[in-house]
């Protein structure tokens, strides 16, 4: 009989949760077939059995929390189903014999003489109270029990109970119908590390805006070109990630972590770029996004989007990243506070393009589609200098698109 253990995931990955069972015992197995799906903080991912055979046992159910290492299945090599359990005939219960009866106090306190140190007057009254000398506490320095020592502890055994008995029950049902459901594993992740990267960071959001007019006119021009010659549409998200590349290289502490007492400072750009999904949001990273063209990266943002929704990114796609992007403004998010994706110290936040009058160099007002950029930054290492002139070469890169496109 061989064990299906739950195998190492990735270093930061330590449990996980059975979502699914693929099998049931009794079912056959070759060596490689999927036998669960487990899923874990970052991704599902299926396990595979490293034995052919049988299914003879499970041994956790859908639901249960399992770590790295645990036997969750057992497979028969031998090649034989589980045989059914036999009923288990009910035999004739033995009576058990009376629990004697506790010794009265006085015998107790008797058998402790040898133990703690008392007074006369102090175990007498002992005695009168039903009261242990061993559960006493003393008030002597030199650890001697005394009458009040005696009274304060049955005063404490007897206003427990009432205490108890006062304290008003915690109130978890309602008086209207509810639906209760378990948080997925992911879910509780993503709320215990957004906690968290509150609670570690000192994270401050400087704000601006950024006029589209001139990205939005590019995009109109190119739209058809750029999709007949690469496949895929020209977005936003391209420019978006090239201008976080430029402002990067210029300001190398939005790329950096802190470890310890030092910081470490990342000559490469592996961007990652938030995606919402059902079960909540997920980053997988665009690696290498200084290399990329505009369409490399609008193919690899939508195919790693695909495979978010899909419930397919690997642990490696998701792993590494130095810098976040999101864009709330696809669901409508006028303006926001990005949290950091931890231990990046940075994420620049997107927002809905709406046209606003706008204040043009010669005093004219036009009509603009602007838009609100939100970086959140992590006030330890990064200044407010750094942080807003980070932000302005995002906005001067955004609005000169042709300059963008010439950098790479």
């Amino acid at each position: 009989m061989k064990e299906i253990k739950v195998p190492e995931l990735a270093e930061s990955i330590t449990e996980g949760t059975i979502a699914q069972w693929l099998v049931k015992p009794g079912d056959k197995v070759e060596k490689g077939d999927p036998v669960v799906e487990l899923e874990t903080d970052k991704v599902n991912v299926e396990v595979n059995s490293d034995y052919a055979g049988v299914i003879a046992e499970i041994l956790a159910e859908e639901g249960d929390d399992v770590e790295v290492g645990q036997a969750i299945a057992k497979v028969d090599e031998s090649g034989k189903a589980p045989a059914p359990e036999a009923k288990k005939t009910e035999e004739p219960k033995e009576e058990k014999p009376a629990k004697p009866e506790p010794a009265p106090a006085e015998e107790k306190q008797e058998e402790s003489l040898q133990g703690p140190v008392a007074s006369p007057a102090a175990r007498k009254r002992a005695r009168e109270l039903g009261i242990d000398l061993n559960e006493v506490a003393a008030r002597d320095p030199l650890g001697r029990i005394r009458p009040e020592d005696v009274d304060a502890a049955h005063q404490s055994k007897v206003q427990k109970p009432q205490q108890k008995q006062e304290k008003p029950a915690e109130k978890t049902e309602f008086d209207k119908s509810v639906e209760r459901v378990r948080m997925s594993r992911r879910r509780q992740t993503i709320a215990k590390r957004l906690v968290e990267a509150q609670h570690n960071a000192a994270m401050l959001t400087t704000f601006n805006e950024v006029d589209m007019s001139a990205i939005m006119k590019l995009r109109s021009e190119r739209k058809d070109e750029f999709a007949e010659k690469h496949g895929i549409k020209l977005g936003f998200m391209s420019f978006f990630t090239k201008a976080v590349v430029g402002a990067l290289k210029e300001f190398p502490l939005l790329n950096a972590e802190i470890q310890g007492d030092e910081i470490v400072i990342k000559k490469f750009y592996d961007i990652g770029i938030a995606v919402s999904t059902e079960e909540g949001l997920v980053v997988p990273v665009v690696r290498d996004a200084d290399r990329l063209s505009f369409a490399g990266i609008e193919q690899e943002i939508a195919n790693l989007a695909t495979k978010a929704r899909n419930n397919e990114l690997s642990l490696s796609e998701l792993q590494g990243g130095t810098f976040t992007i999101t864009n709330g403004g696809i669901f409508g998010s006028l303006v926001s506070t990005p949290i950091l994706n931890a231990p990046q110290v940075g994420i620049l936040g997107m927002h809905k393009i709406q046209k606003r009058p706008v204040v043009m160099p010669d005093d004219t007002i036009e009509v603009r589609p602007m838009m609100y950029l939100a970086l959140s930054y992590d006030h330890r290492i990064i200044d407010g200098r750094e942080a807003v002139q980070f932000l302005v070469k995002v906005k001067e890169l955004i609005e000169d698109p042709y300059d963008l496109l010439l950098e790479g």
